[in-house]
């Protein structure tokens, strides 16, 4: 990229030349289309630069430290520890295809996807790119960026998912994408992985998510910045899970956005562990009836991390549902953030909406940040919003203390208590055991 371009984005000198000058190549590889659709993505960030605290929907999420790293890209033949071993350690055995992604580049050999059934596809994007072209190509190369997070990804992603399903293809086992940052390279890198899923008319898959990675010494700190596309024909059912249990030296940004046809069904359970700083972003548009949306998270952040939920839900058309529940536990100076924006457009009677949000806090540097909000230009529909925030309740620790169990323990079982609801909420099994063994082995004592 070009000097004069990378000047105009009003970043430190630092983040210029480690993000804008070490990460865009002077030769894009890829096919004609995709080409111009990174050079126009990448202009876009040296025009219009990174989003501030002035921006609204970031004004929760410290982006300085993230700017200041002197970023490396990720090599797709850099060495690395993550082997059969680690996997088995890290992540839920789901026993479907997996595809496993080391600073976003696709490890074939850590990789299986085993029979699927006709009409299912689960490749690599670079592969896909070649057989996939005219479902890819709208999706990777349309319409102007949000943000510049969604515009360097664009420009940079080397790699990530393709998942489509023809017409009444059903996928019976979950189809697990493993994310792994590995800083043995002794840089501080950026993987940019992107993940594009299309389900056609009647058809249903279960994805996964998993976001783990390796610290190592001497290595400041590292960035995942991945974007999510689904797209869900009339009649398709997508169950989305996503563990996001990065290391305390990573910056996760992720961004997933969903579009429902008529009478599909779409639902997410995102569990945030891990990171300094993570944000998810999720925005849903309904284009066809009687679809049906169900949003789940939760969210922990302790000693300084920042966990910031931030969704958007667009009611474009009538006849359709959404269902929202974010729980929050916050300890340490640990900052919890829910953002939740519902839009209900002219003409779209019928909408049933619902928003809740609720936090618990366990300490006095803690701090919860709720933001549920609804518009509303429609008539006949039934939506309601709401947030709280809240402590133990001394009532229920004396009543456990007073039959012998210790404080500490007292307090733990209240905090599981709190998000079980959540855990339950899992439907498949091993990564409900996963994330409740995680849980389990989270300190709330602070």
């Amino acid at each position: 990229m070009s000097k004069d371009v990378s000047r105009r984005t009003g970043w430190s000198q630092r983040a210029e030349a480690g993000v804008l000058a070490r990460l865009a190549p002077e030769d894009v590889p890829g096919p004609a289309w995709l080409v111009d659709a990174r050079r126009t993505a990448l202009d876009w960030v040296g025009e219009h630069g990174f989003p501030t605290a002035k921006h609204e929907d970031w004004r929760y999420t410290k982006l300085g430290p993230i700017l200041a790293l002197a970023l490396e890209p990720a090599a797709a033949d850099a060495p690395t520890r993550i082997d059969e071993e680690f996997l088995a350690a890290h992540c839920a055995d789901l026993g479907g295809p997996r595809l496993v992604f080391v600073n976003g580049h696709y490890r074939p050999g850590l990789s299986r996807v085993g029979d699927l059934p006709d009409g299912a596809t689960v490749l690599d994007l670079a592969a896909a790119l070649i057989a996939h072209r005219e479902r890819l190509e709208p999706i990777l190369s349309g319409g102007e960026p949000r943000d510049a997070f969604l515009a360097a990804n664009a420009a940079l992603a080397p790699d990530g998912a393709f998942i489509q399903l023809a017409p009444n293809v059903v996928v019976p086992e979950p189809i697990h994408l493993v994310f792994v940052s590995d800083a043995s390279a002794g840089a501080s890198l950026l993987a940019s992985p992107r993940i594009a899923c299309c389900l056609d008319a009647n058809s249903e898959a279960t994805v996964v998510e998993t976001h783990i990675g390796l610290d190592a010494p001497g290595v400041e700190a590292h960035c995942v910045n991945v974007v999510a596309d689904v797209r869900l024909a009339g009649e398709a059912r997508l169950r989305h899970y996503k563990l996001q249990n990065d290391t305390a030296t990573t910056y996760h940004l992720a961004s997933l956005d969903v579009q429902q046809g008529a009478d599909s069904r779409f639902t997410q359970h995102s569990v945030m562990l891990g990171a300094a700083i993570a944000r998810q972003e999720t925005r849903v548009r309904f284009v066809g009836q009687h679809a049906e949306l169900s949003l789940n998270g939760t969210y922990l952040p302790t000693g300084h991390q920042i966990h910031d939920n931030t969704l958007f839900v667009d009611h474009a058309v009538p006849d359709c549902t959404s269902h929202q529940l974010f729980k929050g536990v916050l300890s340490g100076t640990g900052r919890g953030v829910f953002n939740g924006y519902v839009m209900i457009r002219q003409g779209a009677d019928g909408t049933d909406a619902h928003q809740t949000n609720k936090n618990l806090v366990l300490s006095d540097g803690a701090e919860a940040d709720t933001r549920p909000r609804l518009e509303i230009y429609a008539d006949d529909v039934k939506a309601t919003h709401g947030s709280a925030v809240g402590q133990l309740d001394p009532d229920a620790l004396l009543y456990l203390r007073a039959r012998g169990i210790p404080a500490v323990m007292a307090r733990r079982l209240l905090v599981h208590g709190f998000v079980q609801e959540m855990t339950d909420r899992i439907e498949l099994a091993p990564l409900r055991e996963q994330v409740s063994a995680l849980l389990a082995e989270r300190s709330f004592d602070d």
